[in-house]
């Protein structure tokens, strides 16, 4: 597996980890380099795993306010202290869809003293086409305090499967090596994965349907008066009225009794909003459709 994603990504093998999922890997990270008196760093609307892995490692998770619904560098480094002891920026964001482009990667952690563990949660990197955006390999290529992670749930789909790999320099892996389950991935995740690195097709096939679908729903969603964030995901982050019969809760119910499900947003601050994944371009016109007449309704 780690011989197919160096490959892939013209990167060391040896400095690769796989865990099930990217889930295992964050909480393998806050597990070595964070306990009980530490605090870990994320954005305020960033992936929830971050605060409640923090939590189990018995550190306290310290949240950085955005601006407007994107990571804010400088919050983030305004919060750092002598107890800080990793910082998580996921990049693209979920649930945002929102990035920064490697400039401002770079900068904050340039900025980060070198005891400051950056994990660069970059889930979505495959979805991106800004000239601007890294996933991260340059800058765990030059620093000694980078991890970059990735998974296979997103653009390949294979998320049931639990696989997921972080790229870090030879010292973390060794780390992370020595911690983790010696069986962590299955033999079959593992056949699943090298297939879907080599299957280059399958990965175009799914980002150019991206590419056509996110701003085709978008068009259509700010049509009906619901503002969204800029996403380069392959999803939307929609928000909705605050008036009951129109608000989030409302439109979760109405699309759910359609047989739709989508992702409320409470947990991650954000409860007038619905995130709402790109699928099929019969689901999406289905979506669309169902959202109209849900707007239209008095």
């Amino acid at each position: 597996m780690r011989e197919a994603l160096g490959q892939c990504h013209g990167v060391d093998p040896a400095r690769i980890v796989c865990g099930a999922g990217s889930d295992e890997l964050i909480a393998l990270l806050l597990r070595c380099y964070a306990g009980p008196g530490d605090e870990v760093l994320y954005s305020r609307h960033g992936f929830l795993m971050y605060p409640i892995n923090a939590m189990a490692a018995g550190a306290a998770p310290i949240a950085a306010p955005e601006r407007e619904l994107t990571t804010d560098v400088d919050a983030v480094l305004a919060r750092v202290t002598e107890r800080t002891r990793v910082v998580f920026i996921a990049n693209p964001n979920n649930p945002t869809g929102t990035y920064l482009g490697a400039g401002e990667i770079a900068r904050l952690q340039a900025r980060l003293p070198p005891s400051i563990l950056l994990a660069i949660d970059a889930a979505y990197a495959e979805f991106v086409n800004r000239n601007d955006y890294d996933p991260g390999i340059a800058l765990v290529n030059r620093a000694d305090n980078v991890v970059m992670l990735r998974t296979f749930s997103k653009i390949y789909a294979l998320a049931g499967l639990r696989l997921g790999w972080a790229y870090c320099p030879q010292a973390i892996a060794e780390v992370l090596n020595r911690v983790r389950g010696p069986f962590n991935i299955s033999a079959a995740a593992q056949a699943a994965g090298i297939a879907a690195v080599e299957d280059l097709e399958a990965l175009n096939r799914a980002r150019t349907h991206n590419e056509h679908w996110l701003p085709w729903f978008s068009e259509r969603l700010e049509a009906l008066g619901l503002p969204l964030t800029p996403s380069v995901a392959n999803f939307v982050l929609a928000r909705f009225p605050d008036e009951p019969l129109k608000n989030a809760n409302s439109a979760f119910a109405f699309l759910q009794s359609r047989g739709i499900l989508t992702r409320k947003m409470a947990a991650y601050g954000l409860p007038q909003y619905l995130r709402i994944t790109i699928g099929t371009g019969p689901e999406m016109e289905t979506v669309a459709a169902t959202l109209t007449e849900f707007m239209a309704t008095q």
